[in-house]
């Protein structure tokens, strides 16, 4: 492994840029951060450097042990395996298959429909205008939310699966962090209200917070 520091292409608002900098602040990682604009300028993703190391033109990406890693939770999971303390998936099998499933409840089901991609297209294409692109996005949060909740019913301990922090939890609060852009509450939702607030609370979370990365606005 390389020991070049490693360097985090992020922007401050982006969920899956926030699952990576909790992932490397459990992990205890020193790293550079560089900004991403996904707004200004059409798209600092779109620029030729960046998508030469990001030909999807997204964020984040990561450079580390001399790799280019993108996608947030093959970049956590090679972190899990290359920094195996401490853990972000439980021990037994289906523990790790129950943290999976709950990342993948918000990585497959609920961010792929607030992209900022998708909502662009939306306005572009059909004429959604702010108040219909928001409640688009609402609309499938809280059903997302709902399945969420159900599941965690049946795992929560302290945290989304048991009473270890997990990939779970790196994956659920930064969506019910973002989910408050678009008026959604957490009422309906007790357990992940509360699994969320006591992972958020935790230094590495908070550190990973849009609000204190170096281009919050």
């Amino acid at each position: 492994m390389s020991d070049a520091r490693a360097v985090l292409y992020s922007y401050f608002r982006s969920s899956a840029s926030y699952r990576v900098r909790i992932g490397l602040a459990l992990k205890g990682i020193d790293y550079e951060y560089r900004a991403v604009h996904l707004v200004e300028e059409g798209g600092a993703q779109y620029k030729p450097a960046y998508a030469a190391l990001n030909p999807m033109h997204e964020v984040p990406s990561l450079l580390i042990d001399g790799y280019v890693l993108s996608q947030s939770l093959p970049i956590l999971e090679y972190l899990d395996e290359t920094r195996p303390a401490p853990p972000l998936l439980p021990a037994d099998a289906y523990g790790r298959a129950k943290a999976r499933q709950l990342a993948e409840c918000v990585n497959a089901s609920i961010q792929p429909l607030q992209n900022l991609r998708v909502l662009k297209k939306l306005e572009s294409d059909f004429g959604a205008v702010e108040e219909t692109r928001r409640a688009w996005v609402a609309h499938f949060i809280h059903s997302g939310f709902r399945g969420i909740e159900a599941i965690l019913r049946d795992t929560a301990g302290t945290y989304a699966v048991g009473d270890a922090v997990t990939l779970a939890d790196i994956c659920l609060v930064p969506q019910v962090v973002g989910s408050a852009r678009f008026g959604v509450t957490l009422e309906d939702y007790p357990v992940l209200a509360a699994v969320a607030a006591r992972a958020g609370a935790l230094p590495a979370f908070e550190a990973a917070h849009p609000s204190r990365q170096p281009d919050a606005q």
